[in-house]
């Protein structure tokens, strides 16, 4: 029979009564501004950029605009910007001249809002708020299941929208693959933004592969917002347009569609991709250089036909292999590039978005671990407002996963944590707790009021992350991380319906040929 030594029993009974005091706060659903991270927590801690650089590189921008110019604008797009005072040289390509850039710049939408169908899931994108999301166009599904990657579909993306409205530290959801089982274009658009407003009530992104479809796609948009004036008071989705082919060349048919799109009442995201080394120069302060020029190109064209429309400045540069000229999503060098993209938009005062999160490893390994926490974590501390592309994508955006998903919102979970940083408060630098442990009391704060107090507020615990001792993990079964992933994932999905009220959702189907089954 054990023996119990004097005073070891109370010990005990204040430990295990701590540890259901725990578990019991931990079950209790907190209000939203008790969360310990959230949407739109602030950024800016980290600045690669000095304010002599910031200044260098707007400097250089401004002169790529009147010296360089860009190439291939359409008819429409030359009359738009020759009309606010661009110009049109011999060679055809069309210049900036200073003044209007600036002039553009003074005109442009500030402090905006991205709406989403719940209220609740508004995006405030001012100042250095932070704010994680899905985006690209993987053209494959990682399939752990079956060890496999396989022809993204639009059940997948389905799938995708539905985790991520269960997912809390992933804010928004732009489109992050193609609906490859689709093989007319018009119909993939329409089915994409169905599966995107199906699937989830936050922002949502998605973009258009002919201006042709705009039309459409705007009917059914009509339909899910309740009319045409309802859409136009809180626009739930936004544009992301590749409106320039890098190195400075407008890519005629995205502007066409971009115009539509402002007329239309939709955000639109100014989206540069050059590839440092390949489309973009290679030195990382030109590249930043390169992609402000050609988003305040964007800015510019926008302005003159809608001043102060919702634009997000889209600096969005990525990484070359400079050995192999494969993209690099998952580098340092990507990293420093988002965080210094991000620290031109606090520049200006615009309201951007970058690429983080992004993986080159084909599978949710240690390798993309190290990856979507560096960039991430890069992108979160220097403000980055919109940080696309933060969760699920692998093989330089080739490869969605949807425990990838899953896994990174643990990930975000831990990011958001370093971004909200240290609170130093009178309450939380008084020694009044020292005092009561270390003179006369227990020892320890394990079950304090002060740390059940906190527990919950203070701290964030990863919902597939395991924190086991060995001891417990080898009494559990050895349960391994992406077994986790997965049950969680077809957990979620097991319950997450159709968001599109059904006799909306009847009417979609009448007028469109919807493939997502109900």
């Amino acid at each position: 029979m054990e023996t119990v030594e004097p005073g070891c029993a109370p010990e005990r009974a204040r430990r295990a009564g701590g540890r259901a005091a725990r578990v019991s706060l931990r079950a209790a659903p907190l209000a939203e501004e008790l969360r310990p991270v959230r949407a739109g927590l602030q950024g800016g801690q980290y600045k690669p950029l000095t304010n002599e650089g910031m200044a260098r590189i707007h400097e250089a921008a401004l002169e790529a605009l009147e010296v360089i110019g860009f190439a291939n604008a359409p008819k429409s797009g030359v009359e738009i910007l020759a009309g606010a005072g661009a110009v049109q040289g011999e060679d055809g390509r069309i210049r900036f001249p200073r003044a209007l850039v600036e002039d553009m710049l003074s005109k442009a939408a500030r402090n905006i809002t991205l709406y989403g169908r719940d209220p609740k899931h508004d995006l405030h994108l001012e100042g250095t708020r932070v704010h994680f999301g899905t985006a690209g166009a993987a053209v494959h599904i990682v399939d752990l299941e079956k060890n496999e990657y396989r022809d993204s579909t639009a059940a997948d993306l389905y799938a995708a929208a539905r985790l991520t409205q269960n997912l809390d530290n992933v804010h928004f959801f732009q489109r992050a693959m193609v609906c490859r089982d689709i093989a007319d274009n018009y119909e993939m658009d329409v089915n994409t933004l169905y599966a995107c407003c199906a699937g989830t009530m936050k922002h949502v992104g998605t973009s258009f592969s002919d201006p042709a479809h705009v039309k459409g796609c705007f009917e059914l948009l009509h339909m899910i917002a309740g009319g045409e004036k309802a859409w136009r008071e809180r626009p739930f989705v936004s544009n992301s347009n590749c409106f320039v082919v890098p190195p400075m060349k407008f890519a005629e048919e995205s502007c066409i569609t971009m115009e539509h799109c402002v007329r239309g009442g939709m955000p639109v995201l100014l989206l540069s991709a050059g590839q440092a080394g390949a489309t973009a120069p290679a030195p990382i302060a030109l590249a930043v250089v390169q992609a402000v020029a050609e988003c305040l190109a964007g800015l510019v064209y926008v302005n003159a036909m809608a001043p102060g429309h919702t634009c997000i400045f889209g600096t969005w540069p990525f990484v070359s292999d400079l050995r192999t000229g494969a993209m690099s999503g998952g580098s340092a060098e990507q990293a420093l590039l988002t965080a210094g993209c991000a620290q031109m938009h606090h520049f200006y005062g615009l309201p951007g978005g970058a690429a983080s999160g992004i993986s080159d490893s084909k599978l949710p390994d240690m390798q993309a671990g190290w990856e979507q926490g560096i960039t991430n974590v890069l992108a979160g501390l220097s403000g980055l407002n919109m940080a696309y592309e933060a969760v699920g994508m692998h093989a330089s955006l080739l490869g969605f996963c949807l425990e990838s998903l899953v896994l990174g919102d643990d990930i975000l979970g831990q990011v958001l944590r370093c971004v909200r940083g240290i609170e130093v408060t009178e309450d939380k630098v008084s020694i009044e707790a020292m005092k009561q442990v270390c003179l006369g009391g227990p020892g320890h704060y394990l079950g304090s009021e002060q740390t059940l107090s906190l527990m919950q507020t203070e701290y964030i615990y990863p919902a597939v992350g395991n924190r086991m001792s060995p001891k417990e993990w080898v009494e559990a079964g050895k349960p391994e991380l992406l077994d986790k992933a997965i049950a969680r994932k077809n957990a979620i999905l097991a319950k997450a319906g159709n968001l599109i009220d059904p006799a909306t959702d009847a009417a979609i189907r009448a007028a469109f040929r919807i493939h997502v089954q109900k």
